[in-house]
């Protein structure tokens, strides 16, 4: 043989190397079916196991906001409450006391009346009460009869009853009496 032969060029030695360098790679890859299907059973399940733990867990969550919201409304009116009970307090205290002094009862009905706007200002509660003259508002007042008046028409002329509002919400419109039109 010559030399050319026994040493082969650059390119037959890549030529050579290179079926065995794919031919390893190719024979770790070639799975039977057998595995392919154990693999892919294996990551199914792995799939589903996670599937049902983040359903889990969605429900869970669910379930807790839900009774969030249940506590919520079921103690939401507890700070409001506990404004309210030094009042009750002093209406029993009033009772309770012999009223020898109409002066006397008087100005205990006036603090207890404090007592109650305090707790009504602690609870976010407000008076609607308009002055005489003000324009008639028909989200804040009730008109009950509209009289003759010197006054400019659709204003209040009188306030029948106060109303209340809770965090701009009306609860309750004053219920007033306005102006005629002229």
């Amino acid at each position: 043989m010559t030399q050319e032969n026994q040493n082969p060029s650059p390119e037959q030695e890549n030529i050579a190397v290179d079926p065995q360098a794919d031919a390893a790679p190719a024979e770790a890859e070639a799975k039977t079916p057998e595995q392919e299907i154990a693999e892919l059973n294996q990551k199914l399940t792995e799939m589903q196991d996670n599937y049902l733990r983040a359903k889990a867990e969605g429900e869970n969550i669910r379930r807790r906001a839900a009774e969030d919201v249940s506590k919520a409304h079921k103690f939401a009116i507890e700070s409001f409450a506990e404004h309210l009970v030094p009042v009750t307090d002093s209406l029993y205290a009033a009772l309770n006391a012999e009223a020898v002094d109409a002066k006397a009862f008087k100005e205990g009905l006036e603090i207890t009346l404090k007592q109650l706007l305090s707790a009504f200002e602690k609870g976010r509660m407000t008076e609607i009460n308009p002055a005489v003259g003000d324009k008639f508002d028909p989200h804040h007042h009730q008109a009950i009869a509209s009289v003759p008046s010197e006054q400019e028409a659709n204003t209040v002329v009188s306030v029948l009853q106060r109303g209340y509002s809770i965090a701009d919400r009306i609860l309750r419109p004053a219920l007033v009496t306005v102006s005629a039109p002229k």
